[in-house]
């Protein structure tokens, strides 16, 4: 029997998407934020002159520099 500790549960169940907010297991992560590979492969082939790019300019927003600790 195999014990999961919420680390490993994280792993197997993939990680939420900063743009569609579903749960993806491949992606990038930027910062401590995860995108998923549909996503990021959406929003670089699409023109600036696109509505959808200031949507995911919005999405991007919520990605968070996360702290430097020297």
């Amino acid at each position: 029997m195999e014990i999961l500790n919420s680390n490993s549960l994280q792993k197997s169940l993939g990680e939420t998407c900063v743009v569609c907010d579903e749960e993806k297991e491949l992606g990038i992560h930027l910062y401590t934020s995860f995108i998923c590979r549909d996503c990021e492969k959406e929003m670089t082939n699409t023109p600036t002159s696109d509505p959808k790019y200031q949507y995911y300019l919005e999405k991007l927003r919520r990605v968070k520099n996360s702290p430097l600790y020297s």
